[in-house]
């Protein structure tokens, strides 16, 4: 639940030591820019950081033009941008982890009827898929981000680079249940002693871990524990990235994750402070031992890296197949484009509309730098249950 979520969050991003997650397979068209394997975390628990930035300049390629969508059931699969390239064995195997899920009587037949199989071949994978669900374009298009479940260093005391205190969820904080509450803004929190601080962080570390909800804390020992998403100030989230570049901090099309992060370490301080403040959202944690399985989304079940979506609740339902057409990327060194089928499993409190997705990635430093990059133009697809 990002940000309110799970605990990792799209946010859209990174740090740590890790071996890289395996993601499932990415179309791609021809880019003259680097593309960085990696495979989010963000959850985080929450929203993408980076909200819509302007139209890219010509020198970001965005992929041939897409046909228009129009929305309805689709004649066949093979109306599917990028149904053919896909690797069903791997769609497959995730599905039939995840199916449980939803409650709807024909999809959990289908989900019995996949326990039952084991397909040897992407092919006999794509038949049940194409045998047993019927395909259909939601109107309109939005937004895809990424999100992953960072890993950063930490301490157990403070220092001069360590000086901010992961803050355990405060007594006077309303309950979660509450529709609205005020709370004081982030400014006002850092201001508060920390004699219960539950670690110490680099500011730039602490300040994208409240947007991913989540991360792992490594200390110098080797110990490492789960940082847990146990609240927030009920502030709304504010990106960053757009008064960045107003201000001239940032090129328009090089706000990442990793871009911002990196001007934050390199101005650590008081500058850094007054930009991290633009955004008065501010999250709390708890720490757990850390047991080395995957983190749960909103509806309970790990998340298959490569193949779970944060969605709105609101406009989704948990358990449900998409397929995701995601293309015309707005920052460098983001994959091209990205067509795969994936399930709701968790949501985020940026995570708004009906055509509005956020990829979870992985967990570690190379799934934080592909969810940072990930702001690409979103085409959706339920996957309907032919019963």
């Amino acid at each position: 639940m990002k940000g309110g979520r799970l605990g990792i969050l799209s946010l859209a991003l990174l740090l740590g030591a890790c071996a890289s997650v395996p993601h499932a397979r990415i179309a791609h068209r021809k880019s003259p820019h680097p593309v960085h394997k990696s495979e989010q975390p963000s959850p985080r628990p929450a929203p993408s950081p980076f909200p819509a930035v302007p139209t890219p300049s010509p020198a970001l390629e965005t992929g041939p033009a897409r046909a228009e969508v129009k929305p309805g059931v689709l004649k066949s699969f093979a109306n599917l941008p990028g149904w053919s390239a896909e690797d069903h064995l791997e769609a497959f195997m995730a599905y039939k982890t995840t199916c449980r899920v939803s409650r709807a009587p024909a999809a959990q037949a289908l989900c019995r009827q996949a326990a039952t199989l084991a397909p040897a071949t992407s092919d006999e994978a794509r038949q049940f898929f194409e045998q047993n669900f019927i395909p259909e374009a939601l109107p309109g298009e939005g937004v895809l981000t990424g999100y992953f479940v960072p890993e950063y260093e930490a301490r157990s005391a403070p220092d001069k680079e360590f000086s901010a205190p992961v803050r355990p969820r405060p007594s006077d904080l309303p309950a979660t249940s509450a529709s609205q509450f005020s709370y004081d803004d982030r400014s006002h929190i850092e201001r508060r002693s920390a004699k219960d601080a539950l670690a110490w962080m680099r500011p730039e570390d602490l300040f994208f871990m409240q947007i991913q909800g989540s991360g792992q804390l490594t200390f110098p020992d080797g110990s490492a524990m789960k940082a847990l998403y146990a609240g927030a100030n009920g502030q709304t989230f504010v990106a960053i990235s757009k008064p960045m570049r107003e201000k001239g901090l940032l090129d328009t099309n090089h706000t990442s994750g990793d871009a911002i992060r990196a001007w934050l370490s390199d101005h650590r301080g008081a500058e850094a402070d007054q930009v991290m403040a633009l955004n008065p959202r501010y999250v709390f944690f708890r720490l757990a031992p850390d047991d080395g399985l995957p983190p749960l989304g909103a509806a309970g079940l790990p998340l298959p890296a490569g193949r779970a979506i944060a969605v709105d609740p609101a406009q989704h339902t948990y358990g449900d197949l998409y397929w995701v057409e995601a293309a015309e990327p707005f920052l460098f060194g983001a994959h091209p484009v990205y067509e795969r089928l994936v399930t709701a499993l968790d949501t985020g409190g940026a995570i708004k509309g009906q055509i509005r997705a956020d990829l979870y990635i992985g967990q570690g430093p190379d799934a934080g730098q592909e969810a940072g990059r990930i702001r690409h133009t979103l085409h959706l697809y339920r996957l309907i249950p032919r019963s």
